[in-house]
Protein backbone atom coordinates (compact mmCIF):
# COMPACT_ATOMS: atom_id res chain seq x y z
CA UNK A 1 0.00 0.00 0.00
CA UNK A 2 1.38 3.34 -0.73
CA UNK A 3 2.12 5.84 1.78
CA UNK A 4 -0.82 8.06 0.79
CA UNK A 5 -3.18 5.45 0.22
CA UNK A 6 -2.03 4.21 3.86
CA UNK A 7 -3.09 7.61 5.22
CA UNK A 8 -5.86 8.83 3.17
CA UNK A 9 -8.61 9.75 5.58
CA UNK A 10 -6.14 11.63 7.48
CA UNK A 11 -4.32 13.57 4.24
CA UNK A 12 -7.96 14.43 3.58
CA UNK A 13 -9.21 15.67 7.40
CA UNK A 14 -5.88 17.40 6.91
CA UNK A 15 -6.89 19.55 3.78
CA UNK A 16 -10.35 20.31 5.06
CA UNK A 17 -9.11 21.58 7.97
CA UNK A 18 -6.87 23.78 6.20
CA UNK A 19 -9.40 25.21 4.05
CA UNK A 20 -11.71 25.56 6.91
CA UNK A 21 -9.28 27.23 9.25
CA UNK A 22 -8.22 29.52 6.39
CA UNK A 23 -11.40 30.88 5.84
CA UNK A 24 -12.47 31.13 9.31
CA UNK A 25 -8.68 33.35 10.16
CA UNK A 26 -10.20 35.67 6.94
CA UNK A 27 -13.75 35.97 8.14
CA UNK A 28 -12.82 36.55 11.44
CA UNK A 29 -10.67 39.78 10.22
CA UNK A 30 -13.81 41.12 8.76
CA UNK A 31 -15.98 40.54 12.58
CA UNK A 32 -16.83 43.59 14.15
CA UNK A 33 -15.01 43.10 17.37
CA UNK A 34 -11.59 42.15 16.04
CA UNK A 35 -9.93 42.11 19.43
CA UNK A 36 -11.97 39.12 20.72
CA UNK A 37 -11.14 37.02 17.64
CA UNK A 38 -7.02 37.49 17.78
CA UNK A 39 -7.01 34.09 19.67
CA UNK A 40 -8.69 32.38 17.09
CA UNK A 41 -6.67 34.19 14.12
CA UNK A 42 -3.49 33.33 15.40
CA UNK A 43 -4.67 29.29 15.93
CA UNK A 44 -6.31 29.51 12.72
CA UNK A 45 -2.78 30.28 10.85
CA UNK A 46 -0.73 27.93 13.00
CA UNK A 47 -3.43 25.35 12.15
CA UNK A 48 -3.36 25.31 8.21
CA UNK A 49 0.14 25.60 8.07
CA UNK A 50 0.79 21.94 10.16
CA UNK A 51 -2.40 20.58 8.68
CA UNK A 52 -0.49 21.45 5.33
CA UNK A 53 2.36 20.06 6.40
CA UNK A 54 1.23 17.34 7.74
CA UNK A 55 -0.22 16.01 4.67
CA UNK A 56 2.34 16.84 2.54
CA UNK A 57 4.66 14.50 4.74
CA UNK A 58 2.36 11.78 4.58
CA UNK A 59 1.75 12.04 1.14
CA UNK A 60 5.71 11.12 0.53
CA UNK A 61 5.55 8.91 3.23
CA UNK A 62 7.90 10.56 5.57
CA UNK A 63 9.28 8.79 8.41
CA UNK A 64 8.45 11.82 10.79
CA UNK A 65 5.08 11.74 9.38
CA UNK A 66 4.00 10.16 12.93
CA UNK A 67 5.68 12.69 14.69
CA UNK A 68 4.31 15.97 12.57
CA UNK A 69 0.69 14.48 13.25
CA UNK A 70 1.13 14.25 16.76
CA UNK A 71 1.81 17.72 17.18
CA UNK A 72 -0.48 18.49 14.21
CA UNK A 73 -3.51 16.59 16.58
CA UNK A 74 -2.48 19.23 19.38
CA UNK A 75 -2.75 22.20 17.55
CA UNK A 76 -6.05 21.47 15.82
CA UNK A 77 -7.44 20.75 19.40
CA UNK A 78 -6.48 23.88 20.69
CA UNK A 79 -7.62 25.80 17.28
CA UNK A 80 -11.26 23.58 17.21
CA UNK A 81 -11.24 24.30 20.88
CA UNK A 82 -10.82 28.06 20.47
CA UNK A 83 -12.98 28.33 17.66
CA UNK A 84 -15.68 26.56 19.44
CA UNK A 85 -16.06 29.33 21.91
CA UNK A 86 -17.53 31.63 18.92
CA UNK A 87 -21.12 31.97 17.71
CA UNK A 88 -19.84 33.12 14.06
CA UNK A 89 -20.83 30.51 11.71
CA UNK A 90 -17.45 30.10 10.12
CA UNK A 91 -15.89 29.49 13.73
CA UNK A 92 -18.40 26.21 14.13
CA UNK A 93 -17.45 25.09 10.97
CA UNK A 94 -13.37 25.02 11.85
CA UNK A 95 -14.43 24.00 15.02
CA UNK A 96 -15.58 20.58 13.34
CA UNK A 97 -13.21 20.35 10.62
CA UNK A 98 -9.74 21.12 13.43
CA UNK A 99 -11.73 18.34 15.73
CA UNK A 100 -11.97 15.55 13.29
CA UNK A 101 -8.64 16.51 11.81
CA UNK A 102 -6.95 16.11 15.40
CA UNK A 103 -8.68 12.12 15.59
CA UNK A 104 -7.73 11.96 12.34
CA UNK A 105 -3.82 12.99 13.57
CA UNK A 106 -3.75 10.60 16.62
CA UNK A 107 -5.17 7.78 15.05
CA UNK A 108 -2.19 8.36 12.40
CA UNK A 109 0.29 9.11 14.82
CA UNK A 110 -0.53 5.47 16.67
CA UNK A 111 0.19 3.81 13.45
Amino acid sequence: MTPSKQHESCIEACNECVTACEHCATSCLHEQDIKTMVRCIELDRDCADICSLAAQFMSRGSTSAAKLCALCADICQACGDECAKHKNEHCQQCAKACHKCAEECRNMAKK
